[in-house]
């Protein structure tokens, strides 16, 4: 079996699909072609860095997370805080994953809300990952700020609304499905009398 007929990311699940032994694949990683992103996951050596490695190891082993608070807030330029795990979303039907490498922390949400506002960012070129969008991001953080923080929250909320594609009325929105409309109009009252 050769290593370039598997795509630039994989799981080890997917080179024994493709007809790759565990030794090939071992001896792959031991000799640098390949690279192992977490434990299963592995990257070509010679593909194009990817711009965010550990959303990208993390989303091939839970395919059905959805990357959320502080990495979403991360990607979509809400906060200067480096979070040092990725935060992901699962549905509280699910089991949640037990990812240790990269650090993760795994958030479970409502089934009926877990897919709201999923968007997608290129972890690498080709390559992407769900994400929950600016706006939703903005509201988890609010709905959770006595975990992530307070400051972290309203700073998101500021940081959206600066930008030119902020939409007030989709924050409203999401904050009505998530069941925080209240503390959430407050917030956008206060900013936009700043």
């Amino acid at each position: 079996m050769e290593i370039d007929t598997l795509p630039p990311t994989f799981t080890a699940g997917q080179a024994r699909t493709a007809g790759v032994s565990t030794r090939a694949l071992y001896r792959w990683r031991d000799t640098g072609e390949v690279v192992e992103l977490s434990r299963g996951v592995f990257r070509h050596a010679d593909a194009p860095p990817p711009t965010h490695p550990d959303l990208l190891a993390v989303n091939l082993r839970a395919p059905n997370a959805v990357v959320c608070t502080l990495s979403a807030a991360a990607v979509h330029d809400l906060t200067d805080v480096a979070p040092f795990e990725v935060h992901i979303a699962v549905s509280s039907r699910t089991h949640p994953p037990r990812i240790t490498q990269p650090p993760t922390t795994v958030l479970r949400f409502d089934p009926a809300t877990h897919q709201l506002g999923v968007t997608e960012v290129e972890a690498a070129p080709g390559e992407f990952v769900p994400v929950y969008d600016p706006a939703r991001t903005v509201v988890d953080l609010l709905r959770l700020r006595h975990r992530f923080g307070h400051d972290v929250a309203y700073s998101a909320l500021n940081r959206y609304l600066a930008r030119p594609d902020a939409r007030r009325a989709e924050v409203y929105r999401y904050a009505r499905a998530l069941r925080i409309a209240t503390i959430t109009l407050t917030a956008l009252d206060i900013a936009g009398a700043r």
